[in-house]
């Protein structure tokens, strides 16, 4: 299948230079100000970061991959997806004596909800942002009801793996930067990943250039729905099924994306980026717990932080935004730039 999309670049365009590299930077600093407020060893600080973050990033990156997808596409179901395969892994696990299977259990419940919203947002055309929202209140509303005496517990084979930090780095933090890899890897490589780029970048184009735009929209969704139970599955095992287990994740998985240097308007994904974000807010929390913050303060923070960065970005290069009333406006260009997406159906 050949591709050609008008557009700019997939991953980052010449004025964009490495937007990954500022989420690193960010963590760097608020490391450094940890570092002289507690006065404490730093690599204790990097380790029990690099501890909390995969979590993060795992449900980040499925939610990047949504929001790629272009103007409109996110993911709200993924903290109430996270809650309800939090209690569903432990209960498989528990029942089977295979954490395994309670993995792929809360794998399975994530891939369930997502499927409910890529119905309603392809057979019924709802916004993804409502479609998700529905579904997520309906996963929402089973966690509660498996919460009223859920007597479970994690398997301690799970719980003490993840708990493992050879030379001080966390086994899962290496499997997660595998992940990363291989979802970087699948975005490049793959004609789903070429394909989801030029639908982001302009979905009426992709459409004409015989893209297959709701597979690959149902293939998204779902990519972050599996994502988001496996998190929930992990998260669980490391620390116990709740029912708010997974509430702090959508605010969160949505700014580590933005501040990850993924376009908000779609089009451009940068995995990498999301490791970067997912450090600083994880340090940034602990910052703002050593000086003594509230978590309504933490949100007010991390929401500013998110917006500042869209300020900035003015929506990327194609949407302008408040920060392009700033920008001197370029001469006209004699050509138009164009991506050109060449694969075929055995790649993917």
């Amino acid at each position: 299948m050949n591709i050609r999309v008008a557009g700019p670049r997939s991953w980052s365009g010449p004025r964009n230079g490495a937007p990954w590299v500022w989420g690193f930077a960010a963590a760097a600093l608020v490391w450094l100000v940890i570092l002289v407020i507690s006065g404490q060893g730093g690599g204790q600080t990097v380790s029990l970061a690099l501890s909390l973050a995969p979590y993060l990033v795992i449900v980040g990156l499925g939610q990047m991959l949504v929001v790629t997808a272009g103007p409109g596409n996110i993911d709200v179901s993924v903290s109430s997806i996270i809650s309800l395969a939090g209690f569903v892994s432990v209960a498989a696990a528990s029942a089977t004596g295979s954490a395994a299977v309670g993995i792929l259990a809360g794998i399975g419940v994530g891939v369930l909800v997502a499927a409910v919203s890529t119905v309603a947002i392809l057979g019924l055309s709802v916004p993804p942002i409502i479609a998700t929202l529905a579904a997520g209140l309906v996963a929402s509303s089973i966690t509660l009801s498996t919460a009223n005496g859920f007597t479970a517990v994690p398997d301690a084979g799970l719980r003490a793996a993840l708990n493992l930090r050879p030379a001080g780095v966390p086994v899962l933090a290496l499997a997660i930067a595998v992940l990363t890899v291989l979802v970087a890897a699948l975005l490049r490589r793959t004609v789903y990943g070429r394909s989801l780029v030029a639908v982001g970048q302009n979905r009426r184009a992709a459409e004409r250039a015989g893209v297959p735009v709701a597979r690959v929209t149902a293939t998204t969704y779902l990519l972050s729905g599996a994502l988001a139970g496996l998190t929930g599955a992990l998260l669980a095992a490391y620390i116990a099924p709740s029912a708010d287990l997974g509430t702090r994740y959508l605010l969160d998985s949505v700014a580590v994306v933005v501040i990850g240097g993924t376009l908000i308007s779609g089009g451009r994904a940068v995995p990498v980026g999301v490791w970067g974000a997912a450090l600083f807010f994880i340090l940034l929390d602990g910052l703002v717990n050593l000086v003594g913050w509230s978590t309504a303060a933490q949100n007010l923070l991390k929401g500013g932080l998110v917006l500042f960065v869209l300020f900035l970005a003015g929506g990327g290069d194609r949407s302008g935004g408040l920060a392009s009333l700033f920008r001197r406006r370029p001469r006209p260009a004699a050509a138009t730039t164009t991506t050109t997406i060449t694969g075929d159906d055995t790649d993917g």
